[in-house]
């Protein structure tokens, strides 16, 4: 029996989707003017694991995760490269799309873009207008009157006397409330800008979500998700907007993964600690990153260092090492066997990983004792469900970079060269190209088969 922590209800309640063994899913994504970084490659490495376990759970998941194209942002970046914004946008898409991929994110089933769902957009804005909750401002631009929706404040717990308090939106004039947010923007000289009933103009941030998820999903669905950042406001608005244009429930589940910390502080670019996934890649593998990601329950902080990236690499090790040279039988997980039923317990209560990798590591265990290839499929199904173990375990053990120009050949050269040195009892010539290889960061690793070599 599956359950989620609902941040709307503040509680783990047992998942029952609207429609009997299918799940609507909407994550928010990214807004492509730059490279994806860390607390990008956590929302979708943490909200790939949740669709894949709906889906290994039996459920026909419909799993959308969106794309802004039009934003301020992106307006700015285009201006200052002396490009148009869909060259600017097309191009990180792109980049987004990659890093997913060397990631094992598993495409969603829909990426709608902002700019594809203008005229909805518009559509919904004068819904709500009518319903009296939106109003044009005297500086042209459409606000929705936070007010008049009664539930606003419901998902973060904030209420509207403790927003005014905490006062953060700017003020402006034009606004009938400083919590008041913009719906429809008008158009300044020189900017994208779309027809509309009240000028010019392009739509709000918040608009986009309600209407790219009520397109492709229904009025109200199962689970909407994203970062903790944008409970408040972006997802509290949402709410509002949704709710208060159709006048019925806008999503039953909400999920929220934990903020991104490096070395215990909060990740920004003004601290000099902001890192790219591509700038993280030239150091690590991109499967220990994503372990390195899964292996923290996804509602906790995470707290990158190359101190725990070091960690994560020689656990997933571990993990591979278990698999080294034992034939793993593929076959349908058996849910019943105690290894099994101890993970799908972790994952289902709120998709505990660290839980479930912890089960991994008792499997890799039993798997070195065994060399069973029953128990190494086990291990390699179970981990796939995450992810994780897909690879030749050769291939992640000698992947990576090492002291000086050793390449996989040279390598191999220098392990025949170390049999000769034996073969010819010239144990200090054997013992010195050892030392080498170990000082370059390889290990070598003799059996009676022969001598592997892994990276350290």
């Amino acid at each position: 029996m599956l359950k989620i922590y609902n941040t709307l209800a503040r509680e783990k309640q047992v998942f029952t989707p609207l429609e009997p063994g299918k799940v609507r899913m909407y994550v928010c994504g990214m807004t492509v003017y730059d490279y994806c970084h860390l607390g990008h490659a956590r929302v979708m490495v943490i909200f790939d694991v949740v669709q894949r376990w709906l889906r290994s759970s039996g459920y026909d998941v419909t799993y959308v995760r969106n794309i802004t194209d039009i934003d301020d942002k992106i307006i700015k970046r285009a201006q200052e490269n002396g490009e148009t914004m869909a060259a600017l946008t097309g191009r990180f898409i792109r980049a987004m799309d990659e890093d997913a991929a060397a990631l094992g994110v598993q495409k969603p089933d829909a990426e709608p873009r902002a700019t594809e769902y203008v005229p909805g957009m518009l559509d919904m804005i004068s819904l709500l207008q009518s319903r009296g909750y939106a109003y044009q401002a005297a500086d042209g631009d459409v606000n929705y009157a936070v007010r008049k929706f009664d539930g606003y404040g419901k998902l973060s717990g904030k209420s509207l006397e403790d927003l005014r308090a905490g006062e953060r939106v700017a003020v402006t004039d034009a606004k009938q409330d400083p919590l008041d947010f913009v719906l429809w923007k008008r158009a300044k000289p020189g900017e994208p800008a779309w027809e509309s009933p009240w000028g010019a103009g392009r739509p709000g941030w918040h608009i986009e979500c309600s209407v790219m998820s009520g397109a492709l999903l229904g009025k109200h669905f199962d689970i909407h998700g994203g970062g903790q950042d944008l409970q408040f406001p972006h997802h509290e608005n949402e709410i509002a907007q949704s709710e208060g244009a159709h006048g019925c429930t806008f999503v039953n589940y909400w999920m929220h993964n934990g903020f991104v910390r490096v070395d215990n502080e909060k990740m920004s670019k003004s601290l000099g600690n902001f890192f790219t996934v591509r700038e993280i890649l030239k150091k690590y593998d991109a499967e220990v990153v994503r372990f390195f990601i899964i292996r923290a329950h996804y509602r906790s902080p995470l707290n990158y260092s190359d101190a725990h990236l070091d960690d994560a690499k020689q656990a997933l090790s571990r993990l591979y090492t278990a698999l080294k040279g034992v034939a793993a039988v593929a076959a349908p997980v058996d849910w019943n066997n105690a290894y099994a039923t101890r993970f799908k317990a972790a994952l289902d209560d709120d998709f505990n990983t660290p839980e479930a990798v912890a089960v991994l590591f008792e499997l890799a265990n039993e798997v070195n004792k065994s060399r069973s290839p029953a128990d190494a499929g086990l291990l390699k199904s179970l981990a796939g469900v995450l992810g994780l173990l897909q690879r030749e375990p050769e291939a992640f053990l000698q992947s990576g970079t090492t002291q000086g120009d050793w390449t996989p050949e040279r390598i191999e050269a220098a392990i025949a060269a170390r049999a000769a040195a034996k073969k010819a009892k010239q144990f200090s010539e054997a013992d010195r190209i050892r030392d080498e290889l170990k000082a370059a960061g390889v290990v070598l690793e003799d059996s009676a088969t022969g001598t592997t070599w892994r990276r350290n």
